[in-house]
């Protein structure tokens, strides 16, 4: 999301602060890295989505501005982040093949097809874009009525696509704290709003994956002013009757990182379930772009 002047402000304070004399956040169980990606690139930044190959190395991010980049991430001997060897930015396209314009432009949510294609969900305005080539034109998915009335700031942050390639995502805020979130599914060339998500505290809904093991995964964040962020992971299993009441593996202390807002489930090469998350910097010299992976529970 490209978050209000008032956040980012905040935001800044803060870093500038130091916040001194406060005891630094511990890293809940099961963390393994937090890397600090950086480029010379004026595109580079603002990233709101991620996608990880199977081999854990590859990877796609998304920036919240119509682009991004693909990279390749070089791990240590004990399987965590030791630096990422990152392409150049590139422009999103529109269907005629021309870069997306400013007005066009907010892209949050990214899934990558079983078919090797790419899906990328926008908040203004609400819509799903499928792209053959992530570098090529894009190809245009009719949107249901209700995504012409999501507010624009809190509309698609999150896509996820299961293993038979239906498509499912789901605003950022759900109209209300006691209200859940409903989940849109898009298969056989069509929509439909039969799902929803149980909507817990101040969480909002940031980003999504499928996992290997077929279940479904939401990275919420909540942001507790001066304090800064906080996120949390929760994985739910899609049944005959929805989704279940699911379970939280992550929720991040606040502060610990900044703004996590894209993740990518997968297997590492022993076996285990790990989660893969971008914070978006917001293109602010006081925000930090983070790659942070957590090993989860099976």
């Amino acid at each position: 999301m490209r978050r209000r002047a008032f956040v980012a402000v905040v935001a800044g304070l803060v870093l500038i602060a130091g916040l001194e004399g406060s005891a630094s956040p511990t890293s809940p169980l099961g963390f393994l890295s937090a890397f600090r990606w950086t480029m010379n690139d004026a595109n580079f930044g603002g990233f709101s989505g991620i996608e990880v190959a199977e081999n854990g190395q590859d990877i796609i991010a998304l920036s919240d501005r119509g682009a991004f980049t693909t990279a390749r991430i070089v791990r240590d001997d004990t399987g965590r982040i030791a630096s990422v060897k990152t392409n150049p930015v590139q422009l999103l396209r529109d269907v005629d093949g021309e870069p997306l314009s400013p007005g066009m432009s907010d892209s949050e949510g990214i899934a990558l097809a079983p078919d090797g294609t790419v899906y990328v969900s926008f908040e203004g305005p609400a819509r799903v874009l499928h792209y053959p080539k992530l570098s090529g034109a894009a190809q245009s998915i009719r949107s249901p009525r209700e995504f012409k009335a999501m507010q624009k700031n809190s509309a698609l942050e999150a896509l996820a696509i299961d293993a038979a390639g239906t498509l499912y995502t789901l605003p950022e805020r759900s109209g209300g704290a006691t209200k859940s979130f409903p989940v849109y599914r898009f298969r056989a060339g069509k929509w439909d709003k039969r799902l929803q998500i149980s909507r817990e505290g101040g969480y909002l809904a940031v980003g999504a994956d499928f996992g290997p093991d077929g279940k479904f995964y939401l990275l919420e964040r909540e942001f507790r002013g001066l304090a800064g962020f906080s996120s949390r992971l929760r994985r739910f299993t899609l049944g005959a009757k929805g989704f279940d009441k699911g379970e939280t593996l992550l929720q991040t202390p606040v502060g610990l990182y900044d703004n996590l807002e894209g993740v990518s489930v997968w297997r590492d090469s022993s076996g285990h379930l790990t989660a893969t998350m971008v914070s978006d910097d917001n293109f602010k010299f006081f925000l930090r772009m983070q790659i942070v992976e957590y090993q989860l529970p099976d």
